[in-house]
């Protein structure tokens, strides 16, 4: 199989992605493990990034929303090769869903999504210092209209305190 789909169950609506198994298979095959051991079940989106509430010395501004687990280590160590997106062919754009991460392949159960086109978060990107970018593995397929609904949540700062709930994710039967 090619591609699957999950559905996100959230407080604001359902989420459908995409999952690119043949362009990111080890991001697809981490996420949908997470995804079918109930990891995503009764976490959030914790997280949503815009321009007005980054860093001001930030010359990149993003606009993302995260859920899944928050993690704070940043020493945390690579579990899975580093899908590039210049290895996977799949780009940053409206609705790109990928993996958070801290080293390349340091991955730790959570998920972004763009509201808007983000090149910054390719590979050779600004984003992230070491250049490399993301490792993007899915798209939106429907319920983009409930990402903006999460988007619109956005408080002062990045890290949300009344946090966006994930009631459950799964696989949806092909």
């Amino acid at each position: 199989m090619d591609m699957s789909r999950v559905r996100i169950e959230t407080a604001l609506g359902e989420i459908d992605i995409e999952v690119f198994e043949a362009q990111a298979p080890a991001s697809a095959v981490y996420f949908l493990s997470a995804v079918r051991v109930g990891r995503y079940d009764d976490s959030s989106f914790f997280r949503i990034v815009t321009v007005a509430n980054q860093n001001a010395e930030e010359a990149r501004k993003i606009e993302v929303v995260q859920g899944g687990l928050k993690h704070k280590r940043e020493d945390l160590p690579p579990m899975i090769p580093h899908e590039a997106t210049v290895m996977t062919g799949l780009r940053h754009l409206k609705g790109t869903v990928s993996l958070a991460r801290f080293a390349p392949g340091a991955v730790y159960h959570s998920f972004f999504i763009c509201l808007r086109d983000e090149p910054a978060l390719d590979f050779g990107g600004a984003r992230h210092p070491d250049g490399q970018g993301f490792a993007a593995f899915g798209d939106v397929a429907q319920g983009f209209d409930v990402v903006e609904r999460i988007f619109a949540r956005a408080e002062e700062t990045e890290y949300l305190k009344n946090e966006i709930a994930i009631r459950r994710a799964a696989v949806l039967p092909v």
